[in-house]
């Protein structure tokens, strides 16, 4: 049964590698070459803080020079999508032990989509054990890209151009998996939608605060009234029950 968990955990999280690994070696090569730092720190930032664009936006406030204060708020306006993600994963992680406080940090937007998105037994203890390993394999990915990056940037030089792209393909295979589930198209078009507007009416740097706002605004407008047509994705388990109950 572990292997079969370990097996699990790594082929679901196998599209994470792909777009991990590039992406994190593009942070390690700017990283690297933009500050006076060793590249093993590059790595050790993906341990401690895991989050792609905070740490990438933090190479730009390192290299302004940016105070506590300014780089606290930075984060924080990045990063509260995080905390929806959270709140719907509660039951989810209710009674995970000593796995829930890495669960909840690893929580990023990747392991958020395929932690939602997969297929779930009626075994919770299994479910709560395979979320902590594909949490753990994409952990591993993105510091293995830092490393890797950083080194290289380093070592080599070479043209880097075009390597951001791996994060818009791996969100775009991310989305269609989540269409999937959902069988709703109302979550993509209004992603598109409030994208759209936050260009139109907000400076650059604030369109992706905007977007987020009109996102988390029109979700919890439209939840109450709708939740209950977002099915659970069936397992066989899952499956049989809900045969019995029609009949």
């Amino acid at each position: 049964m572990q292997q079969q968990n370990w097996l699990l955990a790594l082929k679901t999280s196998l599209p994470v590698l792909f777009g991990y690994l590039p992406l994190g070696a593009s942070f390690g090569v700017l990283f690297s070459t933009q500050l006076d730092y060793a590249w093993w720190i590059a790595p050790l930032m993906g341990v401690i803080i895991y989050a792609g664009s905070g740490q990438l936006l933090a190479v730009t406030l390192l290299v302004a020079v940016a105070g506590l204060t300014q780089v606290f708020i930075a984060m924080l306006l990045l990063n509260a999508r995080h905390v929806f993600y959270g709140l719907s994963l509660l039951e989810a992680f209710k009674g995970a032990g000593w796995r829930k406080p890495y669960l909840i940090f690893g929580l990023t937007d990747e392991t958020y989509s395929l932690l939602t998105s997969r297929a779930r037994s009626t075994d919770k203890p299994r479910e709560q054990q395979v979320d902590f390993l594909i949490t753990l394999f994409n952990h591993g990915y993105w510091i293995l890209g830092c490393g890797l990056g950083a080194w290289l940037g380093k070592n080599l030089t070479f043209d880097a151009t075009g390597i951001e792209f791996a994060l818009v393909a791996l969100f775009i295979v991310l989305c269609i998996e989540q269409y999937k589930v959902l069988r709703s198209g109302f979550t993509i078009w209004l992603g598109i939608a409030a994208g759209l507007l936050a260009i139109v009416i907000s400076p650059a740097s604030q369109q992706l605060l905007i977007a987020m706002l009109l996102i988390c605004v029109a979700l919890f407008w439209q939840y109450p009234a709708h939740k209950y047509r977002y099915p659970t994705p069936l397992t066989k388990d899952n499956n049989i029950d809900a045969k019995a109950n029609d009949q």
